[in-house]
């Protein structure tokens, strides 16, 4: 079987877009990845959920909790507090940050005359999820999941 027989319309988004949009249209969707275009339409990247997840981790240092001073026990809860602050700051940050900053750009592709067995062995050696399928000139024409995959061998 080919990858034209099983390949699906791809949902997309492009390297302008706030991982905010991004977010919205993953739940919306219901995928959790997605081809990335340039303004021109081509294909410029990939973003998953754990590259936005990686958007989203922050630092956070250690509260000194070992033995407190009395006057560190007044100050806890306020620093507890603009840490909180601090957090929800870096979380709106975060949200705002463009796909082209978080996008995978090195694309594994599969081509439409792949087979599924090529198709499951570039996902397997590339340990990815979904293959944007692209023509002979580069144009994005679908994708492929892992569960597109399993879906075709019943």
């Amino acid at each position: 079987m080919l990858i034209k027989d099983i390949m699906k319309k791809p949902i997309v988004v492009y390297e302008d877009n706030d991982l905010t949009d991004v977010i919205k249209l993953f739940r919306e969707k219901k995928i959790s990845g997605a081809p990335v275009l340039n303004k021109d339409g081509k294909l410029v990247g990939i973003i998953s959920e754990s590259d936005i997840v990686k958007t989203l981790i922050t630092h956070n240092e250690d509260l000194n909790l070992i033995l407190p001073s009395p006057l560190d026990l007044i100050e806890l809860p306020l620093k507890t507090a603009l840490k909180i602050e601090e957090f929800k700051e870096d979380l709106k940050n975060a949200l705002k940050t463009k796909v082209r900053d978080v996008m995978t750009k090195k694309v594994v592709v599969a081509k439409p005359d792949m087979t599924i067995n090529d198709a499951a062995k570039l996902m397997v050696e590339n340990n990815i999820k979904r293959l944007p399928v692209v023509d002979d000139e580069g144009n994005l024409i679908g994708i492929v999941t892992r569960g597109d995959l399993i879906e075709a061998l019943i």
